[in-house]
């Protein structure tokens, strides 16, 4: 998650730095310097921005799970966290999904693929 990103995100959420880094359990500190571009941002951080982020939504029942969007076959699903769990909304959250035919192998990887997936692109 790039300075901007995050900046938005706050915005969308309409919280001040003060109380998103209540929200994020970081300090006011670590929040200016996410927007700052001073301080990457974390794994986990990033994960709890978009987690709130998808509890915004209007309605999630205009919301495509992911295995409907990427027209997984009902193999790869089968294999699949997020079809595990029915959460193809939030697959994105979940490490170990089967995104682009393979799991990834960490949240960078993942994210890579997340970030032009219109499942997570949604939320900002």
């Amino acid at each position: 998650m790039e300075k901007e990103e995050f900046l938005k995100a706050r915005k969308l959420l309409e919280k001040t730095q003060k109380e998103v880094a209540e929200l994020l359990g970081v300090s006011i500190k670590a929040v200016h310097s996410y927007e700052q571009g001073w301080r990457k941002i974390p794994p986990h951080v990033e994960r709890q921005v978009f987690f709130l982020l998808s509890r915004t939504r209007a309605s999630d029942k205009d919301f495509k799970p992911c295995w409907t969007v990427k027209k997984c076959p009902t193999q790869r699903r089968k294999h699949c966290p997020a079809w595990e769990f029915q959460a193809g909304k939030l697959c994105w959250f979940i490490n170990g999904t089967i995104c682009e035919c393979q799991s990834q192998k960490n949240w960078q990887e993942k994210m890579i693929i997340c970030r032009s997936c219109e499942v997570l692109s949604d939320l900002l």
